[in-house]
C-alpha cells in the first residue's frame, strides 16, 4: 500500500503532508523551498511507496481562481508527467492556512513559533490532505 502526498504549493515554500500507508492519518511531513520541490518529490518517491499526490486547488473565498492558481495548474502538469504512474488530485484549499493558524493558536504554540511560515504550510499540507481524505477515504 502506497501513501498518499499533500502539497499546499506557494511561490517561495510548499508545504508537504502524507497520510500513514493505510491512509487512515493524515500528518505535516516538511516544508520545501519551492525551486527544490520536483526533485525533493522524486526522491521522496524514490525512497516511499507513494500511490497519488493531492493538490492544493488554490480558490478565492467566492470559489474564482485565485492569482497563483495558473502555478499551481502548471505543477499538476509537471507532477503527471514526473509521475505518470501517480494519479495528481485537486483538493479546493480554501482557508486552509488560516485554519491552520487557529490550530497553531488552540495547541499552544508560541507567538514566536506561530510566525514561522513554515509550519504553518505543512499544517495547511496536512488539511488539504485530510480533507480529500474525507471526502474520498472515510465516507
Amino acid at each position: 500500500m502506497g501513501r498518499i502526498l499533500g502539497i499546499d504549493y506557494g511561490l517561495k515554500r510548499t508545504g508537504i503532508a502524507v497520510t500513514d500507508p493505510l491512509k487512515i492519518i493524515a500528518s505535516g511531513l516538511t516544508t520545501v523551498d519551492t525551486p527544490q520541490l520536483e526533485a525533493f518529490l522524486q526522491k521522496y518517491c524514490a525512497d516511499e511507496a507513494v500511490e497519488a499526490f493531492v493538490l492544493g486547488l488554490p480558490l478565492y473565498p467566492d470559489g474564482n481562481p485565485a492569482q497563483i492558481a495558473p502555478q499551481a495548474d502548471a505543477l499538476a502538469l509537471r507532477l503527471e508527467k514526473l509521475f505518470p504512474d501517480k494519479p495528481v488530485y485537486r483538493q479546493d484549499e480554501r482557508f486552509t492556512s488560516n485554519e491552520a493558524k487557529r490550530i497553531m493558536l488552540q495547541s499552544g504554540m508560541k507567538k514566536q513559533q506561530r510566525r514561522d511560515k513554515k509550519v504553518v504550510d505543512k499544517i495547511a499540507a496536512a488539511l488539504i490532505l485530510e480533507q480529500y481524505m474525507m471526502e474520498n477515504y472515510w465516507t
